[in-house]
């Protein structure tokens, strides 16, 4: 069965003191960002250093996933990757 390509993406790895105006800057040079979201400990609002980011097409998405998986962004390297709908659903709560 062929997975559906998601226009959300998960990026992990993320210095504590990554923005999401930040994240969308990074990410907008490949196409429309719909949404970024970095995740926070909901007890203390400290940043967990994940978020998820997605764009309003796929291909701006798979564009985005060749370009910035392993790139270093405030020092830190980090991975970007399709977001799985369970991981994202889990998260968003």
């Amino acid at each position: 069965m062929a997975r559906r390509i998601s226009s959300e993406l998960f990026i992990s790895r993320l210095s504590f003191y990554t923005t999401v105006e930040e994240l969308k800057s990074l990410f907008s040079p490949f196409g429309a960002v719909s949404e970024a979201r970095l995740i926070k400990d909901p007890r203390t609002q400290r940043p967990k250093g994940f978020a998820f980011v997605k764009f309003a097409s796929e291909v701006n998405a798979q564009n985005a996933v060749k370009a910035m998986n392993g790139r270093i962004v405030n020092g830190r390297l980090i991975f970007v990757e399709f977001a799985e709908s369970t991981r994202s659903a889990e998260t968003s709560s």
